[in-house]
């Protein structure tokens, strides 16, 4: 104890030169250790981790790249049979058109035929109609002259 008092006093803001060189040897040994044993477990997690981020941002772009070919796939298709749907609608009305004068060409022929065959009936029936008058006075006038 002795000993220790009679050293002399120190300063406090300069360091103590023994501590300082057994700090720095234990900070090369810690620095040693890390970098060769931690650094090179940590640098290859990193770049694991940097390979699959630019993976990932290389298949989000590619699938990027495919969605809007797909895209416009779907829309070339959509075009298409909208153009296809107003043909077909087209041809139907033109079809349509045909249909309705084909069937009031027919409604007019059944028309002229059922006429005819109104007034070819008619004349039957008039002609019928005179023989039996015929017969008739001609039955009357000899009842009435005998």
């Amino acid at each position: 104890m002795m000993y220790l008092a009679a050293e002399e006093p120190q300063m406090p803001l300069l360091p103590v030169w023994p501590e300082v060189v057994i700090g720095l040897i234990c900070f090369g040994i810690v620095f040693f250790v890390f970098s060769k044993k931690l650094l090179p477990v940590i640098n290859k997690t990193l770049e694991e981790r940097r390979e699959a981020i630019e993976g990932g941002i290389e298949k989000a772009e590619s699938a990027q790249i495919e969605a809007q070919s797909v895209l416009e796939q779907y829309k070339a298709q959509l075009a298409e049979a909208r153009h296809e749907a107003a043909r077909l609608r087209q041809e139907a009305q033109e079809q349509g058109a045909v249909i309705i004068q084909e069937m009031k060409a027919e409604g007019q022929r059944q028309r002229e035929e059922i006429i005819a065959a109104g007034h070819t009936q008619i004349e039957a029936d008039r002609k019928a109609a005179a023989s039996a008058l015929r017969q008739d006075v001609g039955k009357l006038a000899t009842d009435l002259a005998g």
